[in-house]
């Protein structure tokens, strides 16, 4: 058995040499090229790289949000491609990247329009009367998936409760459209405040939504109406783009005025009449064609992305 020992030896010293070096050059390779594949990634990244946007006081359009930038995540475009272990533009994976100036690091300001690179806008459905035509709306927006933002008067809420449960039950926001529907520019600090906070409270006891915003009726506003808006925790939301379809133009009139003017960002103005009511089918459509996302005011101000 002595005698076998060098023998055995030897056989072990073969085994161990073979079973290492082998598998270790193999290592090194594999290692070598997830390296070059990383730093490849890396490397290309910075071509991908689209800076945040700071939200702003413009000296015109008053508020206007901050929409988040976008940067390649690293590590998980690695895990998508290691296993061809190439580079592949497709396999790329995103993530957003966060402005430092946000909306609410602004002073209180109203907002026409959402930020211009968000290819996105929303209607702005602000409702006092016109109950005749709610149904048609709901109907439409239905219809093409769409979820968007009324403005109730309190006043209407409370003769109204179950147009507007329908309407939050159909998914959509409500804001505040002030309580009598005044000019709100003219009246005292204490009925803004009041007509402000009594149609909070009439809206959450009827439908239990959240209030986010405020559309001052007509537009009609001072700035104390916006500082109080947001000691009450509202927005003031204004508009870019007008139907004027209270004065109940023909549908095809409507529809050219809005897609004459609409943009990136666009606050559309309108109200339950017969003329939206009409060209609210093909007014959707015809947005969509322009490869602009349609939803509520909150998520057109908000600083996601919309990622395609």
């Amino acid at each position: 058995m002595k005698k076998l020992y060098p023998f055995l030896l030897i056989g072990l010293i073969i085994i161990f040499v073979i079973v290492y070096s082998w598998p270790h050059t193999k290592l090194l390779a594999v290692l070598n090229n997830k390296t070059e594949l990383l730093t490849e990634i890396t490397e290309k990244a910075h071509d991908y790289y689209v800076p945040p946007i700071d939200a702003k006081i413009d000296p015109v359009w008053k508020a206007i949000p901050g929409y988040n930038g976008l940067e390649v995540d690293i590590k998980a475009s690695y895990q998508k491609m290691k296993k061809l272990n190439q580079f592949d533009e497709k396999k790329l994976v995103f993530k957003q990247v966060e402005p430092k100036v946000h909306l609410k690091d602004l002073p209180p300001a109203p907002i026409y329009k959402g930020n211009p690179s968000k290819p996105m806008v929303s209607f702005v459905i602000n409702v006092a009367w016109g109950n005749e035509y709610i149904s048609d709306i709901l109907a439409t927006l239905k219809k093409h998936n769409i979820r968007t933002s009324f403005f109730l008067e309190g006043r209407w809420v409370q003769k109204n409760p179950e147009l507007a449960q329908m309407i939050v039950a159909a998914g959509h926001e409500v804001g505040n459209h002030s309580y009598t529907h005044p000019n709100m520019k003219i009246i005292t600090s204490a009925k803004i405040r009041e007509e402000i906070v009594k149609t909070n409270d009439v809206i959450k006891a009827t439908t239990d939504a959240p209030l986010y915003w405020l559309a001052p009726p007509s537009g009609s506003y001072r700035e104390e109406v916006v500082k109080i808006a947001a000691e009450e925790k509202l927005g003031t939301i204004m508009w870019s783009v007008d139907t004027i379809d209270w004065q109940k133009p023909a549908p095809n009139v409507l529809l050219d005025r809005v897609m004459g003017n609409i943009h990136n960002g666009a606050l559309i103005l309108m109200h339950p009449t017969d003329p939206t009511a009409k060209s609210l089918d093909k007014l959707i459509t015809e947005i969509k064609k322009k490869k602009l996302e349609i939803n509520t005011v909150s998520e057109l101000l908000n600083e996601n992305r919309v990622m395609h």
